[in-house]
């Protein structure tokens, strides 16, 4: 097996930038090369056991801010379940999502991901989580991919004030990570109930991890793409379609003829649904 090549310098800026290298987390720098500002208390000499009421009593546990303090996974997917539920509008399913503790991404993000377009357009696409450049504008698909998007879309005739855009998770994980599973459920609630505030004719997951978690479909998308699922709101059945993520299109630009064969059945569903 040969192995793979190191990367060069500027393949390794290019990774730390994705991974948010020059994203601050905090409002001042911190030196974590500097001394304490303790001194070191010099050791006793000669060591004594302390009493026994002493060694019982556990260490003082450091205090934790609050705004770092999640619920248990099971109770923040129940909140949001009940939350999600209850939100009359898409305005108060934001406005629940930007004060929403039940996730830790929401700690080591910049800002909500929450929706681009138009929130009464026909036609719905949801990706899978935010990356660098939509965690520093707010919005969803605004970097390389998103540019691909808006030409994929532009191809049958739309743009962003004919659709709507969102994904599955609204924080972006630190370093472009993938979502774990607990992270998945706990936002899925709220992903569903914009899914069915927004009402669309046709819904497209974009990537495999979308399709996944919204289609209820274990195949890759190899297998998912071109086809069409039934999506129940709770209040009507949807057509809905997986292709892929633009990401992967930029990474292997052969797929972008079987993309485009998806985006024709798309454009005809909307006509056939006038």
């Amino acid at each position: 097996m040969i192995p793979e090549p190191a990367p060069n310098v500027r393949q390794l800026l290019a990774f730390y930038l994705e991974a948010g290298v020059d994203c601050a987390l905090t409002e001042e720098p911190v030196d974590r090369l500097a001394e304490p500002d303790t001194p070191a208390v010099p050791a006793p000499a000669r060591e004594t056991a302390p009493p026994r009421s002493a060694r019982e009593m556990p260490a003082a546990m450091p205090a934790v801010p609050r705004s770092e303090i999640v619920p248990a996974p099971e109770a923040a997917i129940a909140l949001a379940r009940e939350a999600a539920r209850t939100a009359p509008t898409l305005e108060a399913l934001r406005t629940f999502l930007e004060n929403f503790e039940g996730c830790a991404l929401r700690n080591t993000a910049t800002r909500l991901v929450f929706a681009d377009g138009n929130p009464q357009a026909r036609i719905m696409f949801v990706g899978e989580a935010p990356g660098r450049d939509e965690d520093i504008e707010g919005l969803p698909f605004v970097g390389r991919s998103g540019k691909l998007l808006d030409r994929m879309i532009a191809a049958i005739g739309l743009d962003r004030s004919k659709a709507y855009i969102a994904n599955v998770i609204p924080w972006r994980p630190p370093g472009n990570r993938t979502p774990t599973p607990q992270e998945t459920q706990i936002c899925l609630p709220f992903i569903q109930r914009q899914i069915q505030l927004v009402n669309p004719d046709v819904l497209v997951t974009l990537g495999n991890p979308s399709t996944q978690t919204l289609l209820s479909t274990r195949d890759g998308i190899m297998k998912t793409r071109g086809r069409w699922f039934d999506y129940d709101t709770g209040t009507r059945t949807i057509r809905a379609m997986a292709t892929f993520h633009p990401a992967y299109l930029l990474r292997s630009p052969s797929y972008k003829r079987m993309s485009w064969q998806d985006l024709r059945a798309i454009a005809k569903a909307l006509e056939q649904a006038n």
